[in-house]
């Protein structure tokens, strides 16, 4: 018998609990930051509580800048703007604040703020990561406002390169914040739809991760943990959005699916990036659509695994099919819809979508390897609801 040999890498410092995130200042200032960079979106920039932490940082002396330029699916396009607002403002650390996209825009900016080479020179392919000027990235700070997508504990950032219509996803293992502030507080306001998809992410991160073939027992552990929580916690906080218990449980099943997905991913992921690419449909939302089709899809391989799932969760029946019913009914009681075709993508890009998907990244540690007109089909299930 062969022996696994195999490479693992743990989070950060993380600082759980409510009204944390008024420690920011001195998180700040512990990298030596003096001049950071708060990064969000758009719709976060000009709430209180978005106003609240720069206020905090300068009152605690810290000279704090704000750029939100930032698309849903940010673009390198966000990235380069971001990383010119950086320099223009002298500034040394950044603050990644918000949903995945603020936070996945933010770590590439703290990457590039130092580079000579442009930002998809870096993509993760083969040794893409070795041409990074170490001395030249940002320190980074992190505090999600959503539980889902867990960018806050990952060494990756998403970025869509608009011109080839692809999402790709750039690497450096000190991409990794330095510290992460969970304050549930800060997600209370959170629509439900919006704690419903992105809360449907990080069960897909945790469910991807314990299905992969890939040699991790820790990660397995955490992704079963991280399932667990998603199952109790995700119906309180979209019930009641000022749940505290609910959404802190859910900010740490996030970081706990992202860190389990070191084990890596699959072929939700690998549909849902090319769909996002193409489409700009919200990431989570479409994990949570296409989570039964490639369960299903996968069924053959993962069953029993599923079945030892589903024991855990303490399921009726502790099998694969009582698991996806599971699936389907909290998808159901959450309002997710059932059909890609509910949020208007159809099947006639299925064999181009297929050829993305089978090329994408997260492919390589999906349970069955995928043929790119297998990747096809199970897009047209997903479109048409055929289970």
């Amino acid at each position: 018998m062969t022996l696994p040999i195999a490479n693992w890498n743990y989070p950060t410092s993380v600082k759980v609990g409510a009204g944390r995130a008024s420690e920011l200042p001195q998180w700040c200032a512990s990298l030596g930051m003096k001049r950071p960079l708060l990064v969000t979106d758009p719709g976060l920039a000009a709430l209180p509580m978005t106003v609240k932490l720069l206020d905090s940082c300068r009152s605690a002396g810290l000279d704090a800048g704000l750029f939100h330029a930032i698309k849903g699916n940010p673009t390198g396009k966000n990235v380069d703007d971001g990383v010119a607002a950086f320099k223009a403002g002298g500034h040394d650390g950044v603050i990644a604040f918000g949903g995945g996209s603020a936070l996945d825009a933010a770590k590439a900016i703290a990457l590039m703020a130092g580079q000579d080479r442009p930002l998809w020179d870096f993509e993760d392919v083969g040794d893409n990561h070795l041409r990074v000027n170490v001395a030249g990235m940002a320190p980074v700070v992190a505090i999600p406002t959503t539980a889902g997508t867990g960018s806050e504990v990952g060494r990756a950032s998403v970025i869509t390169d608009e011109r080839e219509h692809v999402k790709r996803i750039i690497f450096h293992a000190k991409m990794l914040p330095a510290v992460v502030i969970l304050d549930p507080e800060l997600t209370v306001g959170l629509p439900p739809k919006i704690t419903a998809a992105t809360g449907m992410d990080a069960l897909s991160h945790s469910l991807e991760a314990y299905c992969s073939p890939f040699y991790h027992p820790m990660a397995v552990g955490i992704a079963v943990e991280g399932i667990r929580l998603v199952k109790d916690y995700l119906p309180r906080a979209c019930e009641n959005g000022s749940d505290l218990e609910a959404r802190l449980q859910m900010l740490v099943a996030s970081s706990m699916g992202a860190t389990a997905f070191q084990r890596g991913l699959g072929a939700m992921h690998a549909l849902a990036h090319p769909l996002g690419a193409l489409y700009d449909a919200h990431h989570g939302l479409l994990n949570a659509i296409l989570m039964p089709y490639v369960l299903r899809a996968n069924q053959s391989v993962i069953a029993s695994r599923i079945g030892l799932l589903a024991r855990y969760l303490e399921l009726p029946d502790p099998s694969f099919d009582s698991f996806l019913d599971w699936v389907l009914e909290m998808r159901a009681a959450l309002g997710i819809p059932h059909t890609l075709a509910q949020i208007g993508i159809d099947a006639k890009e299925a064999e181009r979508i297929g050829r993305m998907a089978h090329a994408d990244g997260s492919a390589g540690t999906n349970p069955i390897p995928f043929t790119p007109q297998a990747y096809a089909g199970i897009l047209v299930n997903a479109v048409e609801g055929v289970l």
